[in-house]
């Protein structure tokens, strides 16, 4: 065989290996989501980050030094998170092709929410439909910042299918993105997700406007709306298109989703919320202190646990469109 039909050959079997990678991911969510007692990547992410920053908030005061040290944080965890995938990838790709394959097809699903996503909502709904609102309001304690003692159930429908939605973009369908930009470069799908799998655990952890983590916090929070960005807009954008009333969907999220503080959550929410013709939003509270969220979407319907499940449904709808997209991109481009 000649030198130019060896090289046709290995970009050929790149071009198979990474779609194969992303098809099984995907599937390895669908099917198992995160096996309990599995040492996930997230976990040791969230280890660093919570050894950091207690030492950081012990020994630095001034909020410009504190900016600092949140820089070093959201760069330093994001690059190595990237470089660690990669290295893992690499070796094992030193000892077998097909080993090579199950590693980063087990690392990129970890990325993928989906299935975590749909047994945390059950976990909620299950003894909620028993009726059962103590075990409902415990369970969904596990799942939410806010208060959680005395809701009743509209309100716990309501928190179930805020975040059912948030998440579906910055848990689900931003890591199939990145994950897709990954597959079409050198570097490959695993280092890629794992770098935006670190911002998001960042964001979650310490991305918060209130003390101690104002300024600790503010590289993260930033860098997760800035990587979160397009892959929100693209899921409102096939969320609308999947509805059938595209223009309707985006009319109510230019109405709505700007009044949320957050550039991507309020995008994501008010996406479903206008898909399903229910209202989220309303009053809350956190640690005693009651805060109003703007009210997304209008109250057509109310919320119920097949509206929930509706969400749940277009979220893995979804996120298969995107699967096929990010196939088609990986042979055609």
């Amino acid at each position: 065989m000649s030198i130019t039909g060896q090289n046709i050959k290995l970009v050929n079997l790149s071009v198979h290996h990474a779609a194969v990678v992303l098809t099984i991911a995907a599937l390895l969510d669908y099917l198992m989501g995160d096996p309990w007692n599995w040492l996930h990547p997230v976990q040791i992410m969230g280890w660093g980050i919570a050894h950091y920053t207690p030492i950081v908030l012990k020994r630095v005061e001034p909020p410009i030094a504190l900016r600092a040290a949140g820089i070093v944080l959201a760069i330093g965890l994001i690059s190595l998170s990237g470089l660690v995938g990669w290295l893992i990838v690499r070796s094992a790709s030193f000892i077998h092709p097909w080993f090579s394959m199950a590693i980063e097809s087990i690392l990129l699903a970890s990325c993928f929410a989906g299935r975590s996503l749909r047994n945390a909502a059950e976990d909620v709904l299950h003894p909620l439909s028993q009726g059962d609102l103590l075990t409902a309001r415990s369970k969904l304690s596990l799942y939410v910042g806010r208060d959680t003692d005395d809701l009743s159930e509209p309100e716990i429908l309501r928190a179930v299918l805020e975040t059912v939605t948030e998440n579906a973009t910055d848990g689900v369908m931003a890591p199939m993105f990145w994950a897709i930009v990954g597959a079409l470069l050198p570097i490959g799908s695993v280092p890629i997700a794992l770098a935006y799998k670190a911002s998001s655990t960042l964001d979650s952890m310490v991305g918060y406007r209130e003390a101690p983590y104002t300024d600790l916090g503010w590289c993260s929070a930033r860098l997760e709306d800035l990587l979160t960005w397009l892959p929100c807009r693209l899921t409102v954008l096939s969320l609308s298109l999947l509805s059938g009333r595209p223009r309707h969907i985006w009319k109510l999220c230019q109405r709505d989703a700007p009044n949320d503080p957050s550039p991507n959550a309020g995008w994501s929410e008010c996406a479903y919320a206008a898909t399903l013709d229910v209202q989220v939003g309303g009053t809350n509270c956190y640690r005693g202190i009651v805060k109003q969220k703007p009210l997304l979407g209008d109250p057509i319907r109310p919320i119920t646990s097949e509206a929930i499940d509706q969400a749940m449904g277009l979220t893995r709808s979804n996120f298969l469109i995107w699967l096929a997209i990010g196939i088609a991109c990986i042979f055609l481009l």
